[in-house]
């Protein structure tokens, strides 16, 4: 049976790129060209807030004493999973030294980034667990400063429940300013901040965007566009269970792609069903952006067999990966592109997205099919060192000059014959490129 599609998405997640990039542009190179002035500027213009930017003790403070203590037990329980899990993600990557030749030692160091600048989405929803995922990590990575960015809301500021994750996460700066202004402030060291070597965090399309242009001057996690979610379910998931997960996704936004894909027709069915009336039961604003995305980029798909249905997942290799169905070890050792899996239905995206210590900044648009989510390796350099005895340089010298001359490169030749000329005294080596 051929893969039958039961809904197919008339649209794809796009932005208008160059229009985008455009804006993007302009705002940077002001905000370069004029520092400090111009990022107040745009914050003024674009955040409407024109309090205090880099938050003081007493403002971090003033802002946790409003956080619920209920609230702030469940910031601290989020934060331990994500620490645990991101400790144990730090302990496999280890220095080493490896003796490749008798005589020369090689090695490879883990080193932290000095600076990080965390950016935490505030705009139509408050990523209180953003500032988790991407404080804690960088935290336990051992970066040296932590910069958590977020934007103010007009007379208000920062949400509180994010300033206390960020300040509990272990941020040493909380700026409050949003965007591309707020992205280029940590980037260019503004109001006396570190410069940053890494950007990281989700953020809307203008954020991604300054990132993109502005990474190889920074590192960045990744280059994030709306996030999606596919569903991979057989005749056993509870359909209500797949409906649910997929309308909670969509309401992450208009363009928020979800899909679900079995081997059952009559679940598949089941759930078409269900979706648009659970999409009509969120409160507006959910509901407007979950209806929009289930209209216009949702897919339901129709398979032969889990086989088929493993293979399609891993094409459209979506950044949150849910399997509910039988024999979730076959599933695990099969699937090979997603951001982050979910195996059976005690577990949900949303988990995974607040508390549950796995990171929920994730490739989008299939870039899974390439590259994971966030995690304490992206904010370390994994160096590399060699060493080497007079006797251990000798083969290596000999290879390289030949090497070098077969290339062309005398310069990086004659690196290897004057060590050999001063090591080795009255020996003749054979250092041509011909046979």
């Amino acid at each position: 049976m051929p893969t039958e599609y039961l809904k197919k998405a008339p649209r794809h997640s796009r932005s208008d790129a160059s229009e985008t990039r455009d804006i993007v542009r302009g705002i940077l190179d002001d905000i370069e060209a004029r520092g400090d002035a111009a990022a107040l500027e745009y914050a003024a213009k674009f955040d409407r807030y024109e309090g205090e930017l880099v938050l003081s003790p007493e403002a971090i403070a003033a802002a946790a004493a409003k956080v619920p203590e209920k609230l702030r037990r469940d910031i601290e329980f989020a934060h331990d999973n994500v620490r645990k899990f991101a400790e144990a993600q730090r302990a496999t990557v280890a220095d080493f030294e490896v003796e490749v030749v008798p005589g020369l030692i090689a090695g490879q160091k883990a080193i932290p980034v000095h600076a990080a600048g965390c950016y935490v989405p505030g705009g139509r929803y408050s990523h209180i667990a953003s500032a988790i995922m991407t404080v804690t990590t960088a935290k336990v990575a051992g970066c040296r400063n932590i910069v958590a960015c977020s934007p103010p809301r007009p007379g208000v500021g920062i949400n509180p429940a994010i300033v206390y994750a960020a300040h509990v996460c272990g941020a040493d700066q909380i700026l409050a300013m949003g965007g591309v202004q707020g992205v280029a402030a940590m980037t260019f060291g503004l109001f006396g901040l570190p410069k940053a070597n890494i950007l990281v965090g989700p953020g809307n399309q203008f954020v991604a965007e300054a990132k993109r242009m502005l990474f190889g001057r920074v590192g960045i996690d990744m280059i994030a566009g709306p996030t999606d979610s596919l569903i991979l379910a057989d005749a056993s998931a509870d359909p209500m269970i797949v409906a649910t997960d997929l309308v909670g996704q969509a309401e992450h936004g208009y363009n928020s792609p979800v899909w679900l894909v079995t081997d059952d027709r009559a679940l598949a069915e089941e759930v078409m069903r269900l979706v648009p009336l659970l999409i009509d039961d969120l409160p507006e604003v959910n509901r407007d952006n979950a209806a929009a995305a289930w209209r216009d980029y949702a897919e339901v798909i129709v398979c032969a067999d889990r086989e088929e249905m493993a293979a399609t997942s891993d094409a459209y290799a979506p950044e949150h990966l849910t399997v509910q169905a039988a024999d979730l070890d076959w599933w695990l050792g099969r699937l090979t592109c997603y951001g982050s899996l979910f195996l059976g239905e005690e577990t949900t995206v949303a988990f995974g997205d607040k508390a549950s210590g796995t990171n929920h900044v994730l490739p989008t648009g299939g870039a899974a099919s390439y590259t994971g989510g966030l995690s304490v390796h992206k904010y370390m350099k994994i160096v590399t060192w060699q060493r080497a005895t007079r006797e251990g340089s000798r083969p290596v010298a000999e290879a390289t000059a030949r090497i070098a001359r077969l290339e062309g490169m005398e310069g990086h030749a004659r690196t290897a014959d004057i060590r050999l000329r001063k090591y080795f005294p009255g020996q003749n080596f054979d250092l041509s490129a011909e046979g």
